[in-house]
């Protein structure tokens, strides 16, 4: 669960750049919110792994 909850603040963190990007195009947002997506997307994976680790051992 403290992984989903790290995700959770990574989306909230993430908001206020994509806000930035995308309506007032900032650039430096932009790079930010990849790097938000890029760990997004690392922290995903590992939730993915976890859930079917407990999954497995639980049958």
């Amino acid at each position: 669960m403290e992984k989903f909850e790290k995700l959770k603040e990574v989306i909230a963190a993430a908001e206020a750049d994509a806000t930035s990007f995308y309506d007032k195009g900032n650039k430096a947002a932009g790079t930010r919110l990849r790097n938000a997506m890029q760990e997004l997307k690392v922290l995903a994976t590992d939730i993915r792994k976890e859930v079917t680790e407990k999954r497995t051992h639980n049958n």
